[in-house]
């Protein structure tokens, strides 16, 4: 059994915050690198994918609404044709920096909210999905397992990743336990990575139907991040579970 562990990277302004992404960059598989919008700028964005390069991770575009001053995580209304637009302009950003550096995007990851929204909206889904494909079919749509996003995904052809989060808390329907409510961020690490196991190795039920999960998620703004990225390896490899980037 193989799982993708990945985190989302590079969201940051300047260089000076930029250790934990580093000290990250060897436990995981894939990172996701945010693309100006919701967080990041160009010496971010560059420093990121020769970090990533360097650690033999996989590298991937991290888009997310125009909201730098709530980190992309205020709800947006925009028109699905819009939203498209600005995915397609922050996936060509990041792949110039990855072009510059001798490597290829692998995959794209909505952020925040618009990963959030687009769960749940068909018609944004599809037009995420339609600008991922528009750049390029050989890209890895990661969306939330059992999400419209995935399903968008799959019925215009793409490559998808079903996502789950080992350190956030689940509903009994598959959805996640909103932010707002006590509990729905995990913190004990021994906690984390035995649901990271259970993710791997039985992934969720959503909506009753049994999905498989092909990456876990690790929030990079963790104060323990490293140690619970080390832990998870671990565990998951101790229980025969090997831990390698997506493919296509």
């Amino acid at each position: 059994m193989k799982i993708d562990l990945n985190s989302d990277l590079g969201e940051s302004f300047g260089l000076y915050s930029l250790g934990s992404d580093a000290a990250l960059m060897s436990h995981i598989t894939s990172a996701n690198i945010a693309c100006g919008f919701h967080a990041g700028d160009s010496s971010v964005m560059q420093t990121s994918v020769r970090l990533a390069h360097q650690h033999g991770v996989a590298i991937g575009a991290h888009p997310g609404w125009p909201d730098l001053q709530g980190f992309g995580r205020r709800k947006m209304a925009v028109a699905p044709e819009e939203a498209g637009a600005m995915l397609l302009y922050q996936i060509g950003a990041l792949s110039a920096f990855a072009r510059a550096e001798g490597v290829q995007l692998r995959h794209v990851k909505p952020h925040g909210e618009l990963y959030n929204q687009a769960a749940r909206d068909r018609a944004l889904a599809m037009a995420i999905a339609r600008a991922i494909k528009s750049f390029s079919s050989e890209l890895i749509l990661v969306g939330l397992a059992g999400s419209q996003i995935v399903a968008a995904g799959l019925e215009l052809g793409l490559h998808v990743a079903s996502e789950a989060f080992p350190d956030r808390a689940y509903n009994p329907d598959g959805t996640l336990v909103s932010r707002s409510l006590p509990g729905a961020l995990l913190e004990d690490p021994q906690q984390i990575a035995a649901h990271a196991l259970k993710l791997a190795t039985e992934g969720i039920l959503f909506d009753g139907k049994p999905v498989r999960i092909d990456t876990l998620c690790l929030h990079s703004d963790n104060p323990n991040a490293v140690s619970n990225a080390i832990l998870i390896r671990e565990t998951l490899h101790l229980n025969g579970v090997e831990v390698t980037p997506l493919c296509v």
